[in-house]
């Protein structure tokens, strides 16, 4: 993967509803910024039940949005990565359709889970009570199939029917969605829900040992066709961990909850703690299409004896600071009060989560940029966006609220704001200097500050992070300095908000 900023992006959403106008953005007013782009799934349809993670055909873009050749046209100046939804399809797919159609008799009918695949003989209270699920309740739904009725294994919601990825079928269906992104000049796969992808009986369902010899299949047939693999993965930080010794790249999801707690209270030891023992082939993100995780630094959610990298009752503390920040408005998008029903999530913008603190935000960024690893930024973030009340409350879906639609007049509206003007000259910063392809080091003065340094052949560059400087929401003392050498000579600025750093 390209050691580039990248976007995180939905094709609809950046711009005038397409993967042109998309492309078009980011060629023009995100030039130099953003080298690489995740495009949230745009297949068939893309605005199903789940803002297209719930794929009618994996492998068709939705013609609304375009077609494989603006995919491919993209890729000629933008490395590209796209979605593989492993775990699940929609229910409205051609093969469940089959499935419901005919039952057994459906050619499709052993691609698809139901209570009786994994527990043939039925399952006991304590089976069923012990199977893992991000939503409450059990994971079933009833369906009539050829007449007769099933459980049909449905993890994430009713729309969204789970793949035997042991069957012939399953395992064909997702090679051809690997098949058709080596096609389409895609580089990197970002397995969705990979997690719950391999179930087996007398088990929790998620992150087993199976789970991870069906991650390490599918990263072997993606080296076959070129592609590189990342896992999307949230649960318990020591899981991270393992899982990243055996793919190419993980999500660093213990980040964007770290660094809110260091804001928030002026302890840096957590963050400082994970920078030790996190891995390095790491996408650094503090936003993304869901909301800000906190399950990944809590306890075990399925042994609560294993201790996060916070006491569990700093994470409540830190959920309670983020609705305050909101005034309220992460708590209207999440749990109960959502339809989605996270359990493991706060619905906020990352921006509005720190109160729209400007200097709280940017260097949050900047501690994400300089740790280890490729950093993503959501189009949201961006553009600094805040909550999109109006959007949740047209839609009552949680995650809405960071979800706007930003036309190509709002993203013009939005670049001239100083908060993104100082964001973008960041980003150009990590992407200019050869120091970030170099070696890496840190220093951490107790739990005051923690300063992340990087040489290169030609350039340095070394990031002071000191949360306790501007600790409350209407803080507005600059908490992160930076110190670089180019060709130029030695550089530095105290202000990331007013004096961000400029390169040739």
């Amino acid at each position: 993967m390209k050691n580039k900023v990248q976007l995180i992006t939905y094709a609809d959403r950046l711009g005038d509803g397409t993967l042109k106008s998309m492309t078009e953005i980011l060629r023009t007013r995100f030039k130099g910024v953003y080298e690489g782009v995740h495009i949230l799934p745009f297949f068939t349809p893309f605005d199903g039940a789940d803002a297209g993670f719930d794929p009618i055909d994996h492998t068709t873009v939705d013609p609304r949005l375009g077609t494989w050749d603006d995919v491919a046209d993209l890729a000629k100046t933008h490395g590209i990565m796209v979605d593989a939804i492993v775990n699940h399809m929609s229910w409205q797919s051609r093969q469940f359709q089959d499935v419901l159609a005919k039952g057994e008799e459906s050619e499709y009918y052993p691609m698809f889970l139901t209570l009786s695949s994994i527990y043939p003989d039925g399952a006991t209270e304590e089976q069923l009570a012990g199977i893992y699920r991000p939503r409450p309740g059990l994971p079933f739904t009833h369906y009539t199939c050829g007449g007769k009725t099933r459980l049909v294994w449905t993890t994430f919601t009713p729309q969204q029917v789970d793949i035997d990825t042991d069957s012939a079928k399953g395992w064909e269906y997702l090679m051809s969605i690997f098949d058709q992104m080596a096609a389409s000049h895609v580089s990197y796969i970002r397995l969705d829900a990979v997690g719950y992808g391999a179930k087996e009986p007398d088990s929790s369902c998620f992150m087993t040992p199976k789970s991870f010899e069906l991650i390490g299949r599918l990263r072997e047939e993606g080296v076959k066709r070129g592609l590189e693999i990342l896992i999307e993965v949230h649960s318990y930080y020591q899981k991270q961990i393992e899982i990243a010794s055996k793919v190419d790249r993980v999500y660093d999801f213990a980040l964007p909850p770290l660094l809110l707690h260091s804001l928030f209270t002026g302890h840096v030891e957590p963050v400082s703690h994970w920078v030790r023992v996190r891995p390095n082939n790491a996408v650094n993100v503090l936003d993304t299409h869901d909301g800000i995780g906190v399950i990944d630094i809590g306890s075990d959610q399925l042994d609560r004896s294993l201790k996060g990298l916070i006491p569990d009752e700093d994470v409540d503390a830190l959920v309670r600071t983020i609705h305050r920040n909101t005034h309220g408005e992460s708590s209207a998008a999440t749990g109960a009060a959502a339809s989605n029903l996270d359990l493991y999530q706060v619905n906020s913008t990352y921006y509005s989560a720190l109160g729209c603190n400007d200097q709280h935000y940017l260097a949050a960024r900047a501690v994400q940029f300089f740790l280890p690893g490729v950093p993503q930024v959501y189009y949201v973030g961006a553009l600094a966006g805040r909550n999109d009340m109006d959007l949740l409350n047209r839609t009552h879906v949680g995650r809405d609220i960071n979800r706007h639609y930003y036309t190509t007049a709002e993203v013009d509206e939005n670049l001239d704001r100083t908060v993104v003007r100082a964001l973008n000259a960041l980003c150009r910063l990590r992407n200019s200097l050869d120091a970030f392809d170099g070696e890496f080091s840190y220093e951490a003065d107790g739990d005051a500050s923690l300063t992340l340094t990087w040489t290169g052949a030609t350039t340095r560059a070394s990031l002071r992070y000191e949360p306790r400087l501007g600790v409350g929401v209407d803080n507005n003392m600059p908490v992160a300095s930076l110190t670089w050498t180019d060709a130029s000579g030695e550089h530095e600025t105290r202000d990331l908000l007013h004096t961000p750093p400029f390169v040739e």
